[in-house]
C-alpha cells in the first residue's frame, strides 16, 4: 500500500507555490515594458531624432551643457511640486527618480497621464491612500497652470515695452470662442453633478478631501515654498533649456523673449492632448518666436534641439530607471 502511494504521479502544485512565479513573470514584463515602447517610438520618430542630432552636431557645447543642467533641474522642480501637494514627506531620492522615471512615461502617453500614473503608483506604494494620492494629483494639476498664469504676468509687467505682442494677441473672435466653450464646459460639468447621484457622491468626497490637504499643506511654510516654488520654477527652467539650446545655435532671442514665447504657445495650446506637449505647443513655439524676429528655419531647429535634449537623451535612461523601479516594487 505504501509502495503504490509512493509511485503515484504528483498532484498539481498548489496556488501559493504557483502564485510567486506567475507574480515574478508578470513584474519583469511590466519591467520591459516601457523599453518595449521606448523602442517603438524611436522607430516611429527617428526622422526628428536624426535631424535633431546633426543639427545640435555643429552647436556650441558650452550652451548644451547648460541645456542638459536646467533639463536636471526640471526633475527637481518637479519633485518639489509632488512633495508639496502632500502633507506627509517623501523620501526625497526615490521621489526624484520616480520624477526621473516619470518623464520617460510622460513622453508616451498624452496629457500628462504617463507621469500621473507613475506618481500615483509611487505614493501608493509609499503607503499614500489611493483618495489622497488622487487628489494630489488634482493639486498638482491645478497649481501648476496657475503658477505659470503668474510668472506670466510678472514678465507682463516687468518687460512691457520689450515684448512686442503684436501678432500674439488673439482676434475678438477666438477670445469669444474659448470664453464660450469655457463656459459650456462648466455649465455640462455643473449639471453632470446635479443630476447623477452616483458622480455627485464621490466628487464631493474627493472635492472635501482635496480641500481639507490644501488647508493642511497651506498653514505649513515649507510645503507651500515647494510647491508654489517649484510650479513657478517649472515654466523658467523649460525656457531656459529653449534659451540655451537657441544660444548654442545663433538664435538671436534673448533669454526673456524665449521663456515668454513659451509661456504663451503653452498657454495657447497646452490644453491639447500630446504626448509630452510634443506636436501643438512645438509649432505655437516656432510661430511665436518668429513673431519675435527669430528666423524661422533657426526657431525650428532650436524646438528639434530641445526636444533631443529633454526627450531623447534622457528617455532611455528614464525607461531604464522606470523598469529598475517597477523590478524593486518601488512601483
Amino acid at each position: 500500500m505504501s509502495l503504490l502511494r509512493a509511485s503515484a504521479p504528483p498532484g498539481p502544485l498548489p496556488a501559493t507555490v504557483r502564485a510567486p512565479s506567475a507574480a515574478r513573470l508578470t513584474r519583469h514584463a511590466l519591467a520591459l515594458l516601457p523599453l518595449l515602447a521606448i523602442g517603438a517610438w524611436a522607430a516611429v520618430d527617428w526622422r526628428t531624432v536624426r535631424d535633431g542630432a546633426a543639427r545640435l552636431g555643429s552647436a556650441d557645447p558650452g550652451w548644451l551643457l547648460a541645456a542638459l543642467f536646467f533639463t536636471c533641474l526640471g526633475w527637481v522642480a518637479a519633485a518639489l511640486v509632488r512633495q508639496g501637494a502632500l502633507p506627509e514627506r517623501l523620501p526625497p531620492g526615490l521621489l526624484l527618480a520616480s520624477q526621473f522615471a516619470a518623464g520617460a512615461a510622460n513622453h508616451v502617453l498624452p496629457a500628462g497621464l504617463g507621469a500621473h500614473a507613475v506618481t500615483l503608483r509611487f505614493l501608493q506604494s509609499q503607503g499614500i491612500p489611493l483618495a489622497r494620492g488622487t487628489t494630489s494629483l488634482a493639486l498638482y494639476s491645478l497649481v501648476k497652470p496657475v503658477a505659470k498664469s503668474m510668472v506670466l504676468l510678472v514678465f507682463l509687467v516687468a518687460f512691457p515695452g520689450m515684448l512686442n505682442l503684436g501678432e500674439l494677441v488673439p482676434d475678438d473672435g477666438t477670445l469669444l470662442l474659448v470664453a464660450v466653450g469655457a463656459t459650456v464646459a462648466v455649465a455640462m460639468a455643473a449639471a453632470l453633478l446635479a443630476m447623477i447621484r452616483a458622480v455627485r457622491t464621490p466628487a464631493l468626497g474627493f472635492l472635501r478631501t482635496a480641500l481639507t490637504d490644501a488647508r493642511i499643506l497651506h498653514t505649513r511654510p515649507s510645503r507651500v515654498l515647494a510647491l508654489w516654488g517649484g510650479a513657478a520654477a517649472t515654466p523658467l527652467l523649460q525656457g531656459s533649456v529653449i534659451a540655451t539650446v537657441g544660444f548654442s545655435l545663433g538664435l538671436p532671442l534673448s533669454w526673456a523673449q524665449v521663456v515668454f514665447a513659451l509661456l504663451i504657445a503653452s498657454t495657447a495650446v497646452g490644453a491639447v492632448p500630446a504626448p509630452g506637449g510634443i506636436g501643438p505647443v512645438d509649432a505655437a513655439m516656432v510661430f511665436t518666436m518668429a513673431a519675435f524676429g527669430a528666423p524661422v528655419g533657426l526657431a525650428t531647429a532650436t524646438i528639434i534641439g530641445y526636444r533631443v535634449v529633454t526627450v531623447w537623451i534622457p528617455l532611455l535612461p528614464g525607461a531604464l530607471v522606470l523598469s529598475a523601479l517597477v523590478h524593486r516594487k518601488v512601483l
